[in-house]
């Protein structure tokens, strides 16, 4: 399901908010969508940008994910880990609609890139996805910010030894890249994920849909067939301040050298559509979170029975995770506290919880924890160790790595109890 196909659905189904009246991308349509957040929204008289649509919230909701890969809610991790699994090798087409009008110079003061708040370092792409070639990995593709400079340059974030980062250090000189913007969502899950090295985010997004790609017009790099946007240029080894930006746990990350990628080529389709991804909202939440959900299954799974695992929004669908098993042993909570804490290394508190929990409903987490959770039996404290940078209650020092205290809750009905004491009661159906 391709962008332009998403707003259709969700025109159809009356989940689309329209605003028509002229709206600018300085502030104003941040201020905007972040009233109306969880629902997509559609700016269509763009303020000193004619001939452009503005859309953000398309993964404000994780229905909207299932919807998109035809799967269930409760199924989506497990579509995903499928996905890392058996990546497939994506078709090339010779003709593609991100590349129907090539602009005949770069300006990117003609793109409606937006101002979040009158705080920011600058104008801002959220939701570009950067793609390049490792000559030793591959292919990578991977969200990353752009702070726009001037009217051909971005400083952007990148974080250190992960694929962009790698790529980058080791290269002599300029490294050709490829910024795609107004994606569809399975390609905006797949470069959110952590592809082991050696796979492409793209063939992993290939797995969930079918992702045909084109070549670029002026870098030896591949780009989704069907985006709205794509800037081709170079990542530099030029320096320059990068923020203050929002982040995932809407506080504020501070200024860091980052590289300058100059752009050379902007190809768009005909009528373009910029998607906006308001940095710390609802859409940000779930494309940080959802695509770490299959490495935890994935972990926990490796010792003991997980039926399925999410990332929390209250935790900023980062730092927060629920574990459902299938209880076998006296050990498999505990078990499953330090697996899910190798399957996702920013995770900080973890609760996990019988099958018979609905993890995706905080009050029935609450619930196994209010009942089924003893603070000096159940209860897993690790002092000192690796954490996010998002949360600014750790132990941060320039140059290293973050530290932090993380916290497990084992909320599983104890091994060898009288199940019946643990279990909710449920009122019986009307006699018919």
């Amino acid at each position: 399901m391709e962008l332009r196909d998403f707003i259709d659905r969700a025109r159809a189904h009356g989940n689309l908010i329209e605003i028509g009246h002229p709206t600018s991308p300085h502030l104003e349509m941040a201020r905007l969508a972040h009233k109306h957040d969880g629902q997509p929204v559609l700016f269509t008289a763009v303020e000193g940008y004619p001939g452009w649509r503005v859309v953000a919230g398309i993964a404000s909701a994780r229905r909207y994910f299932a919807e998109a890969l035809e799967v269930s809610i409760e199924q989506l991790s497990h579509a995903l880990v499928e996905a890392l699994a058996h990546p497939q090798p994506c078709p090339i087409v010779n003709h593609a609609p991100c590349q129907e009008v090539v602009e005949p110079e770069v300006d990117l003061e003609r793109l409606p890139i937006l101002r979040h708040f009158s705080f920011d370092g600058g104008r801002y792409i959220t939701s570009g996805i950067l793609i390049l070639n490792d000559p030793d990995h591959g292919f990578n593709a991977a969200f990353h910010r752009l702070m726009q400079l001037d009217h051909r340059r971005f400083a952007t974030r990148v974080v250190e030894g992960r694929g962009t980062d790698m790529a980058w250090r080791k290269a002599k000189g300029d490294v050709p890249v490829a910024i795609c913007i107004g994606n569809p969502l399975h390609v905006l899950l797949a470069a959110a994920m952590s592809a082991p090295l050696g796979v492409s985010e793209l063939e992993v997004a290939n797995a969930l849909k079918k992702t045909p790609l084109v070549t670029c017009r002026t870098v030896p790099l591949y780009v989704p067939a069907q985006c709205e946007v794509v800037l081709e240029g170079r990542l530099t080894h030029e320096m320059a301040p990068e923020g203050p930006f929002v982040d995932l746990t809407e506080t504020m990350d501070f200024v860091r050298p980052g590289p300058v990628i100059e752009i050379d080529c902007i190809t768009h389709r005909r009528d373009p559509i910029f998607h906006a991804l308001l940095p710390g909202g609802l859409e940000h939440k779930h494309l940080m979170g959802i695509p770490k959900e299959p490495t935890i299954l994935t972990a926990v799974n490796r010792i003991c029975r997980c039926t399925n695992a999410v990332i929390t929004p209250g935790g900023t669908s980062w730092l927060h995770a629920v574990v459902q098993i299938d209880k076998q042993a006296a050990d498999d909570g505990r078990k499953a506290i330090y697996a899910a804490f190798e399957g996702h290394g920013s995770l900080k508190h973890v609760v996990v919880v019988d099958t018979d929990i609905d993890p995706f409903d905080i009050h029935q987490v609450e619930w196994a924890i209010a009942t089924r959770f003893q603070a000096d039996r159940d209860l897993v404290i690790l002092s000192d160790q690796p954490g996010s940078s998002l949360d600014p209650s750790a132990t941060h020092r320039v140059g290293q790595k973050t530290r932090t205290a993380k916290m497990g809750l084992d909320a599983t009905i104890p091994w060898g109890a009288d199940r019946a004491a643990f279990q909710k009661v449920r009122y019986e159906a009307d006699p018919v």
